[in-house]
C-alpha cells in the first residue's frame, strides 16, 4: 500500500533529513539493489507512515512481506529520490496480461482497461513511499509518473484502502480515476485471517484516447467485461 501522503513538514537539519527538492534525483534500483537496501527502505516506510506506538513493528513486518513479494514479480522495478538519505520511493511492476491483478473486482471491468491489460500496456505501483520531512510536495506525483513512463504504459493501476479517504483523494487529484472496488482475501494480502481487505481500483489513464463529455477520463464504460472472481 501506499503510505498516506500530505504529511510533508520542512527539513529539520538533522542527517536523517532529506535535503529540498533542488537536490533530490531519482534512481532506479535492480532487483539485487532493492533486496540489499530492503531493510533501509523498511526504515523508510515506518518514518512515512508515522504508525502509532505498538503498530510501527507490525508495519514494517508488514511492508517487508509485500516487498519482498514484489521484487520476485517479473519486471519489478524501484525507482528511489534521495539526496544524503532517502526521500522516498515507487515500486511496482507489469500487470500480467491474464488479469490476475484485477482478480475480485466488483462488477464489469471498463473495456479500456481490459484491452489494456491483455495487450501488456498496464503498470502496477503497488507502493509510493515519501519522507514526512522533504519539502517536495509533488514528489509522490513525480516517481510515480517516471516510473510509468521508464516503462511507456499506457495505463497505471494501484489499489489503495476503500477506509483510506484521504490517501484516496490524493490519488484523485494526482489525476487518477476510480473505477471501482476490489475484494482481497487475507492470504493475498499477507494479513490476519480476521482482516479481508476491501480496496479501491485506481487507474491513472496516459494516452488512452480523447476525453469527452461523456468520458471525461478517457476510459471506455461501454462494452464492459466482466472478471471472475
Amino acid at each position: 500500500m501506499t503510505a498516506p501522503p500530505g504529511r510533508e513538514q520542512p527539513p529539520h537539519g538533522d542527517r536523517s533529513t532529506p535535503s529540498p527538492r533542488d537536490a533530490l534525483r531519482l534512481r532506479r534500483l535492480n532487483r539485487w539493489q532493492a533486496e540489499t537496501l530492503k531493510e533501509d527502505l523498511a526504515d523508510l516506510y515506518v518514518e512515512s507512515s508515522q504508525a502509532q506506538p505498538g503498530e510501527g513493528y507490525r508495519g514494517r513486518e508488514a511492508f517487508l512481506r509485500r516487498l519482498t513479494g514484489a521484487i520476485r514479480q517479473p519486471g519489478f522495478a524501484l525507482l528511489i529520490a534521495e539526496s544524503t538519505a532517502f526521500a522516498g520511493c515507487a515500486y511496482g511492476f507489469p500487470v500480467r496480461r491474464e488479469g490476475t491483478w484485477w482478480r475480485g473486482f466488483d462488477g464489469p471491468l471498463p473495456r479500456s482497461v481490459e484491452q489494456l491489460t491483455a495487450s501488456g500496456h498496464v503498470f502496477a505501483i503497488t507502493e509510493t513511499l515519501v519522507h514526512p520531512h522533504t519539502d517536495d510536495q509533488g514528489l509522490a506525483r513525480r516517481l510515480q509518473q517516471r516510473l510509468l513512463a521508464d516503462h511507456h504504459a499506457s495505463l497505471g493501476a494501484t489499489l489503495v484502502e476503500q477506509a483510506d479517504s484521504a490517501l484516496c483523494n490524493a490519488f484523485l487529484s494526482w489525476g487518477w480515476q476510480d473505477i471501482g472496488l476490489v475484494h482481497r482475501t487475507p492470504d493475498q494480502q499477507l494479513l490476519r485471517p480476521s482482516d479481508p481487505m476491501v480496496l479501491r481500483a485506481l487507474v491513472l489513464p496516459l494516452g488512452l484516447g480523447p476525453r469527452t463529455a461523456s468520458h471525461p477520463d478517457g476510459l471506455a464504460h461501454e462494452n464492459r467485461t466482466q472478471r471472475p472472481g
